[in-house]
């Protein structure tokens, strides 16, 4: 671990400890833990130290956020949002608007990233939601659904139209005609804070949006770069706790006079589990290289990592039941949580189906070799 991020493992199985179960069944991490953690600025790492951040590498910030998925999907997925915005803000703000908001989220408040609305998932190029300049002031109008951490957010990146373009906004949830609306037992990280926000007519001064005027998907595509690149770093962490299951179950379980490890059967998945865990690893360390160095592949790097950690962490996480069988059939169990937590990185910051439109065009457009 980097000195940026020295005894972060530490605090993070202090405050999680053996919890993450019962974070689960109730829906709900305690708020002490994530501002704890935001306040050590863990919570977005990558945020310059002129900031007020730690300024952590991509390759830093990827292997402690694998860590914390190893631990907890849904404290990972909160810190994928925070880290989100954060980035968001980094990329699109201006100096004035970093000074106001990275130090907030580096030192103890809580953020979350609003995409998706009812009639605009995967094709975002649908999106209703509106924000108006009126002089001095935006009006923003519309509804977001899944957004992330919502439910423990002091504030919500909203991304919407604006003019001819789009545009972030950074909109308090304490403001007036902000409703947000917790989601009702999610099947996977389900203490994430998913929420869905509706903004009736929101009156914010002109100073809360973020690179106004851009195209819309290349604003999208801005955002979502990190919120990939995050998650994939998380479907490693959910492979290495399948895997560290599977295989203390494996060594300890005896079947038909022998240890289950010595059933070449089950010994086929424990090999299959590390060659996942590895895969997901190698194709993370090379995205975050990539970021690190500024080089021009980053973007594909950061699609394929996302789309390689998603697809092996949920057949990981199936193999690791296969496994343990009844043992991981109890509800709050760590496999049994990673069986769902997995399946649902199929589906966010662009679904599987996605990723692999985007690797195609990026096939199709190489040249010869």
């Amino acid at each position: 671990m980097t000195e940026p991020l020295a005894g972060a493992r530490d605090l993070v199985d202090d405050l999680v400890g053996d919890r993450a179960a019962e974070w689960d069944r109730t829906g709900l991490i305690p708020e002490e833990v994530l501002r704890t953690l935001s306040a050590r600025g863990l919570l977005c790492a990558g945020v310059p130290e002129a900031s007020g951040g730690l300024g952590a590498s991509s390759a830093a910030n990827g292997e402690f956020t694998a860590f914390v998925g190893s631990r907890c999907s849904s404290l990972r997925s909160v810190m994928t949002s925070q880290g989100m915005a954060a980035w968001t803000i980094q990329r699109l703000g201006s100096a004035p608007q970093h000074a106001a908001y990275l130090p907030k989220l580096a030192g103890g408040q809580l953020a979350a990233v609003a995409f998706s609305e009812p009639e605009a998932g995967s094709d975002l190029s649908a999106m209703t939601t509106t924000i108006e300049r009126d002089d001095d002031t935006v009006v923003v109008r519309g509804q977001k659904v899944w957004t992330t951490a919502a439910h423990y957010a002091d504030m919500i990146v909203v991304v919407g139209r604006y003019g001819s373009g789009a545009a972030a906004v950074v909109v308090p949830s304490s403001a007036p005609g902000v409703t947000v609306t917790r989601v009702a037992q999610p099947s996977g990280c389900r203490a994430a804070g998913h929420a869905n926000v509706t903004l009736d007519e929101v009156r914010l001064p002109a100073t809360a949006v973020l690179g106004g005027g851009q195209p819309l998907m290349l604003l999208v595509t801005t955002a979502l770069a990190y919120g990939r690149i995050s998650v994939a770093w998380g479907c490693v962490g959910i492979l290495r706790a399948c895997l560290d299951a599977a295989r203390g179950h494996a060594r300890t379980r005896t079947q038909f006079g022998k240890r289950l490890a010595d059933h070449q059967l089950v010994a086929r998945h424990l090999a299959n589990l590390l060659t996942s865990e590895q895969i997901a690893a190698r194709v993370c360390e090379h995205a975050s290289r990539c970021w690190d160095e500024g080089s021009p592949e980053m973007v594909v790097a950061t699609v394929l990592a996302k789309q390689v950690s998603a697809v092996q962490a949920a057949q990981g996480a199936a193999t690791a039941v296969q496994v343990l069988g009844s043992a991981a059939a109890h509800e709050g169990h760590v496999v049994e949580r990673a069986y769902r937590d997995a399946k649902l990185m199929e589906l966010i910051e662009g679904s599987t189906e996605i990723c692999q439109l985007i690797l195609a065009d990026h096939a199709v457009s190489m040249p010869a070799t």
